[in-house]
């Protein structure tokens, strides 16, 4: 079974890439994040012919997120319960016997903001839920834009980022308090290369230049680590005209109760296959934290 995470940062202007690597990878799961389309705009018809089921919660401009997969899924949850919150960040459901659920969690701002105190207490709640999903589902997936760079080996320049939103202390900690409910990251399950990140500010060639961080993750129940075969971040996303700032990451688990054989090819648009010169790269205008080209939304 293999399951996907993107912040697509606008499925209206990203839905080709979308498209082609659905083709190109054959996910049983994708989550995105940042669709930025209300309910009645997602773009049903094209995601169909494209031989995908599609559950999703959105809003205009801002948030919104999606699941998109070969079967179909059941018992949908589009909120953590208790949590008053009309940003649209949360989108679960299972598929076969796994309970797979999608978050965008907030960007943050900065770390005198409300938006923080309101990232921290969002944090909080999303830990008090994942401990009472985990006591009913032993196989999950949680993953996301998290908007947290966990250690330092997950930011381009520790000394630059610290402090800083998206990898300050209280951020990291309720990371790993999520983590020790019993969830694994399945990234740090194998060997990577170093430096290795999932979103790249649009501005100072950042992408180029390899400044970014790691802040999109897919967390495993114990039961499903151990099933856990393999884990990539697909940078070569990031060089197409008009990308997102984020890269799919994507993990395979074994016995998960799919019907169809993979390709021979597993992952054929892994990073291996998807290095970058400065040849293949240019320069983007925009920024995760200010408006841009296209829609603004407040988080990376």
């Amino acid at each position: 079974m293999k399951i996907a995470t993107w912040n697509v940062n606008s499925l209206k202007v990203r839905l080709p890439h979308v498209l082609d690597w659905l083709a190109l990878n054959q996910p049983d799961v994708l989550c995105l994040q940042e669709t930025k389309l209300q309910d009645e705009n997602f773009p049903i018809a094209e995601i169909a012919e494209a031989g995908y089921q599609t559950l999703y919660s959105g809003q205009k401009t801002y948030n919104g997120v999606a699941l998109l997969s070969r079967q179909s899924g059941n018992e949908l949850i589009t909120a953590i319960p208790g949590l008053e919150d009309p940003q649209k960040r949360v989108l679960g459901a299972i598929y076969n016997d796994v309970r797979v659920i999608c978050i965008y969690v907030p960007n943050g701002e900065h770390v005198t903001s409300e938006k923080y105190q309101y990232k921290l207490k969002w944090l909080a709640a999303l830990k008090d839920w994942v401990r009472d999903m985990l006591s009913e589902h032993r196989k999950l997936v949680l993953l996301g834009d998290f908007n947290i760079a966990p250690e330092e080996c997950d930011v381009h320049d520790a000394k630059l980022w610290e402090g800083q939103v998206l990898f300050s202390l209280p951020e990291r900690e309720a990371f790993r308090d999520v983590l020790n409910l019993g969830l694994t990251d399945s990234f740090r399950l194998f060997e990577q290369p170093e430096k290795s990140y999932t979103w790249w500010d649009y501005r100072m060639m950042a992408f180029r230049r390899n400044m970014g961080l790691r802040i999109d993750h897919i967390l495993l129940s114990n039961d499903l680590a151990k099933t856990c075969t393999a884990c990539v971040i697909d940078k070569g996303t990031r060089r197409l005209e008009r990308p997102s700032d984020h890269a799919p990451v994507m993990v395979e688990l074994a016995a998960c109760g799919l019907e169809e054989p993979y390709p021979e090819n597993r992952f054929p648009s892994s990073p291996a296959n998807c290095q970058v010169t400065s040849e293949q790269v240019s320069g983007f205008a925009g920024n995760a934290e200010s408006a841009s080209t296209e829609n603004y939304s407040e988080g990376s």
